[in-house]
């Protein structure tokens, strides 16, 4: 039979928006990963009677119900005590666990208070999942057809625990594997891509094939399902294949995080270093690059020259210039480009210079004219951009100039024409 799941987050915090649910969502990648159907996520707070009644509409449409939270020491942790009740099971203190628990403060070097050994009670019968990252050991349960999963909410706990206690548990349900690739493209709104994609969409049942809209880009995410990992990947590869062929170099990647890891790794692949210049994106491009892991291996650094005294004095830009044209030009973005590579001593450097609002500059110049610029050894090259639209915020409009001044290092590290095509329009999607 075809296992269905639901993801109950327990946590009153979660309702308030204290954090982001991101336990439900690396869940629902794992699951599928294993070949079982997330047809369901919930979010219900720290309430006994409340969290009862959303594991009984739970149990009522899936067979698999996957907590996370509410396993802790204090007196708002009651998802064991209220799973154990909907499902007529008694709690059994575990030694076991509690000397765990010891041995984890112990070795963190804290005083453990005893409050902490109410996560010993487990429901009777269960498959304890020890929790070498926290405190709070997880449980796995049958009952009258339905399988119970409980994990901590702290997702440097729930996701480890998943792939290292809980999945082997689940994989016995598991009929076949679910597998997905996901091309990264830049250039196009959701609605163009979802335009030329539409009927292929309609036709396909096996592999899927679904537009997911990101901060200035788009996802496609190609699902398949099948016996085993390699005959689901091989369902992928002609739906990739025909996507590539249609969209081109506007597909940047597949299976990665973003520009900024397509860039480092093509610098890397060419033995090149990189380094930055920005104003209007205060070092947004910067950040987004160093939160690559090894991105030292090709990234040198860069200048955030707000103030056009620093566009001088660093990057070297003329001082007449901006006198004349002010700060957002095309030339400013130019000097500001081979500025950093001379400085920064790299062999390419992007810019950014242009007006990311709330209002217009000094000069006049509208929210939403955005400058990048690209040096390298080959020469520089310089995109004009207009990036308002309708209710344009200031933080899209600085992620949309970081976009396409990394995407100008892409295009030149593949090898294409580093300013692309005509974006002389805003963006709407």
């Amino acid at each position: 039979m075809s296992h269905t799941v639901e993801i109950l987050s327990v946590g009153t915090e979660l309702l308030l928006g204290n954090i982001v649910n991101s336990d439900a969502q690396a869940l629902s990648r794992e699951l599928s990963g294993l070949g079982l159907n997330v047809l369901y996520h919930s979010v219900v707070g720290d309430n006994p009677g409340r969290l009862k009644a959303a594991v009984e509409l739970a149990r009522s449409r899936a067979d698999v119900i996957v907590t996370t939270g509410g396993l802790g020491p204090t007196c708002d942790d009651l998802t064991k005590q209220t799973l154990a009740e909907c499902f007529g099971k008694t709690l059994i203190y575990h030694p076991e666990c509690a000397q765990g628990i010891r041995c984890f403060f112990h070795r963190m070097g804290k005083e453990m208070t005893d409050n902490n050994l109410q996560q010993a009670y487990l429901p009777e019968g269960c498959e304890i999942l020890d929790n070498d990252w926290g405190t709070a050991p997880g449980c796995a349960f049958e009952a009258d057809g339905t399988y119970v999963v409980m994990l901590p909410g702290p997702p440097r706990e729930c996701l480890p625990m998943f792939q290292e206690r809980a999945a082997p548990w689940l994989a016995r349900l598991s009929e076949g594997v679910i597998r997905s690739r996901t091309l990264r493209v830049f250039g196009l709104g959701e609605s163009a891509v979802e335009s030329l994609l539409r009927d292929r969409m309609n036709e396909l049942t096996n592999p899927t094939l679904a537009p997911y809209a990101k901060e200035g880009e788009v996802e496609l995410r190609i699902t398949a399902k099948a016996e085993t990992e390699e005959a689901a990947d091989a369902l992928i590869v002609p739906v990739e294949r025909e996507i590539r062929a249609l969209l081109g170099d506007l597909v940047y990647g597949a299976d990665v995080s973003g520009l900024e890891q397509v860039v480092l790794e093509g610098a890397r692949d060419r033995g090149l270093t990189l380094g930055t210049a920005e104003s209007c994106t205060g070092g947004l491009i910067a950040k987004r690059i160093t939160d690559v892991p090894g991105s030292a291996s090709a990234f040198l650094g860069g200048v955030v020259s707000y103030h056009c005294e620093v566009k001088a004095g660093l990057l070297g830009v003329s001082q007449a210039l901006l006198d004349e044209k002010g700060a957002v030009c095309a030339q400013v973005a130019e000097q500001m480009a081979q500025g950093a590579r001379r400085a920064l001593g790299c062999d390419l450097a992007v810019s950014v210079t242009g007006v990311a609002g709330p209002d217009p500059d000094e000069r006049g110049n509208p929210v939403g004219l955005v400058y990048t610029g690209l040096a390298t050894p080959d020469g520089c090259w310089v995109k004009k951009l207009n990036l308002a639209s309708p209710g344009a915020r200031r933080d899209r409009i600085r992620t949309l100039a970081a976009n396409h001044a990394l995407d100008m290092a892409r295009r030149w590290l593949a090898g294409l024409e580093p300013t692309g095509q005509d974006v002389q329009r805003g963006w709407t999607d």
